[in-house]
């Protein structure tokens, strides 16, 4: 099986992710810049990815398989980091994590009893707030550090805080969808 322009596409997204990882293991300014510019840019191929499997026709199972999955671990590692670096509460990382893993396992529940549970708009509002946060943490982070002032400091501080949120309520309101939907299918197949 060949892998299409749209998977290379989700597939590099992964790299780009073993990236973030990489530098974000790194202290530094210049590390920092490589998280940022590595999320953004995966980040971006998000909806491309997408966009070209419609619009070429191209959509594949191993697609819809990679997307989602590719995009959980690109979020999951993100907030990870943020939380190591303290402009995340841990609290809200284990969350997030938790909300992925019970989605991952409605999912395969799903496709095991033949049911492919597509992303709503919640969910994709959802990983855009997300990703919207980490682009915004990851530059305060480059920009902020022990000789930054108190005003900058701030005004990250009032930016991050409502961008987290939001993310945590778009986060727990499509994880209560998939939950809700789930269970009216497996209370329509025990019939």
């Amino acid at each position: 099986m060949a892998v299409n322009l749209p998977n290379s596409i989700t597939l590099a997204r992964l790299g780009l992710t073993v990236i973030y990882v990489a530098a974000a293991s790194v202290p530094g300014v210049t590390a920092a810049w490589v998280t940022l510019a590595a999320f953004v840019i995966a980040a971006s191929t998000d909806w491309l990815d997408g966009y070209l499997a419609r619009k070429m026709n191209l959509v594949t199972a191993l697609g819809k398989l990679l997307d989602p999955l590719v995009d959980k671990i690109l979020v999951c590692a993100a907030f990870v980091h943020l939380s190591m670096v303290g402009l995340c509460p841990m609290a809200v990382t284990i969350f997030i994590i938790a909300r992925e893993f019970l989605v991952t396992g409605l999912r395969q529940i799903a496709v095991e009893r033949g049911v492919v549970m597509a992303a709503d708009r919640w969910g994709k509002l959802k990983t855009i707030h997300q990703m919207l946060y980490v682009i915004v943490a990851l530059f305060a982070l480059c920009n902020l550090d022990e000789t930054s002032s108190d005003m900058l400091r701030h005004v990250f501080s009032r930016s991050l805080t409502p961008l987290m949120w939001l993310a945590v309520f778009l986060t727990a309101l499509s994880g209560w969808n998939y939950l809700r939907a789930s269970l009216v299918f497996l209370r329509e197949k025990s019939r």
